[in-house]
């Protein structure tokens, strides 16, 4: 669980990219890519301290097996939005 608030924002720019990606239709392999250029970025400009971001390797990969992450929600219609 991550708790830097840091960590968090690279964390969710790093998984709205991700969603994207996949939203263009690019590959699992290619969004392993962007996360490992994105990972190595952080450890070359020391943005964070380095088990910090080990802990945010993990996370979002974690993420990026989960296939939940990356379906289409299906938009309600009107009449359903009145019936809840």
């Amino acid at each position: 669980m991550l708790t830097d608030t840091r960590t968090i924002r690279y964390y969710q720019r790093l998984t709205d990219g991700l969603v994207d990606l996949w939203r263009r239709g690019n590959r699992y392999s290619e969004m392993q890519l962007y996360l490992d250029g994105y990972i190595a970025s952080l450890r070359h400009s020391n943005a964070l301290e380095p088990y910090l971001i080990h802990r945010l390797e993990a996370e979002v990969a974690r993420f990026l097996r989960d296939p939940s992450n990356f379906e289409l929600a299906l938009p309600q219609t009107e009449t359903e939005l009145d019936y809840y």
